[in-house]
């Protein structure tokens, strides 16, 4: 069997349905795209439906409403807020502030960060986390920043679901401020942190330090994806200069028209955190008890392998993916985040009935 074409994010099965010689309509449940089980929002359909008639009009340029709904929900102004088209784009437009210069990225970590350095010709500086555990050794990483322009990192991260404390990232940017050294933080995740008003943003550090950027995605929070939304926080001159690297209405009209009514439905927002409060321990405790090992997860994913038992009797991260695709589940694979070669694999949490039947799937992998 040829090598598979492995594919760059969650969600894309085709590549590995072909490779395993399963017909592409091969019915499978998702567990490898990071998203809320919940969304979205019951209403957004129909809302959807009602702003149709706008679609013959152009956005407002500025985003002005949507601008002042994200500064409000964050106790910021709007001028510290650059609405885009996804989080992904965000974090072009963040390594476009620093084309031609230098940039370190925590690793392993999601790849776009490498991606979009590369496109703005950045050079890379890679820093790797612990092969234990992959925690953060902050005295390494603070001396490895002496030449570097822009820090990457994400917390939680992408694919290890650790969380750097509020305390080490304050400690981090006391340091690069005084380097000139940006960090961009991407948080895509971190409203599907456990108690996410325990100082889990970094929203409330950005009046102190004008070296720090924030990345947000709406899309994972509200489970939309195709319909890319996200932003950036930061100081007025930086939101300025990153804004001259944006397309103009790279955002359309109905995701900036979505902003304001998703940011009002706290409803939702104690749902989903109700959601993880029992979901996540139940199922932490239910991949452990499989013999798997799993890493301790502070994030709606968790990163796993075959235990050493497992392992021991042959079945690779690899194998275990296989054996989970023909019966119907697709996980994430991890061979192309830097560092972990695919010996890992990340399963994203979801509703319990889903979860359950995971569980039983695994359970009969490993018989």
């Amino acid at each position: 069997m040829s090598t598979p074409v492995w594919p760059s994010h969650g969600g894309q099965a085709e590549a590995l349905l072909a490779h395993f010689e399963l017909p592409a309509d091969h019915r499978l449940e998702d567990f490898s795209a990071n998203l809320n089980p919940l969304g979205p929002p019951a209403w957004v359909r129909d809302w959807l439906t009602r702003q149709l008639s706008g679609l013959g009009h152009y956005p407002a340029p500025d985003y002005s409403a949507a601008r002042q709904a994200i500064a409000t929900h964050h106790q910021l102004q709007p001028e510290q807020v650059l609405l885009t088209n996804g989080g992904a784009e965000a974090i072009f437009l963040a390594a476009a502030l620093h084309a031609g210069q230098r940039a370190a990225i925590i690793t392993p970590s999601f790849g776009e960060y490498a991606r979009a350095s590369r496109a703005h010709r950045l050079s890379i500086n890679e820093i790797p986390l612990s092969p234990q555990d992959f925690s953060l050794d902050i005295d390494a990483l603070l001396a490895a920043l002496s030449d570097t322009d822009v820090l990457f990192l994400c917390r939680p991260n992408n694919p290890t679901a650790t969380l750097i404390d509020f305390s080490t990232m304050v400690v981090l940017l006391e340091h690069t401020a005084a380097l000139n050294c940006r960090v961009v933080v991407d948080e895509a995740f971190i409203d599907m942190v456990g108690n996410i008003q325990d100082e889990a943003s970094l929203t409330t550090l950005l009046a102190r330090y004008p070296n720090l950027v924030l990345l947000h995605s709406m899309t994972k929070f509200y489970t939309l994806p195709g319909l890319r939304l996200g932003y950036l926080l930061a100081d007025a001159a930086t939101v300025q200069a990153a804004q001259a690297h944006q397309p103009p209405w790279s955002v359309n009209h109905l995701a900036a028209e979505l902003v304001a009514p998703l940011l009002a439905d706290d409803a939702f927002t104690r749902r989903t955190q109700r959601w993880w409060a029992s979901e996540h321990p139940r199922m932490a405790q239910a991949l452990a008890q499989l013999g798997l090992e799993v890493l301790p997860s502070q994030a709606c994913f968790f990163l796993l392998r075959p235990g050493a038992e497992q392992r021991a009797s042959g079945i690779t991260s690899d194998i275990l993916l296989e054996r989970l695709l023909r019966r119907g589940v697709l996980v994430r694979h991890t061979h192309n985040f830097a560092r972990l070669n695919g010996e890992w694999l990340r399963v994203a949490l979801r509703d319990e009935p889903a979860n359950r039947r995971l569980i039983k799937v695994l359970n009969d992998c490993f018989r």
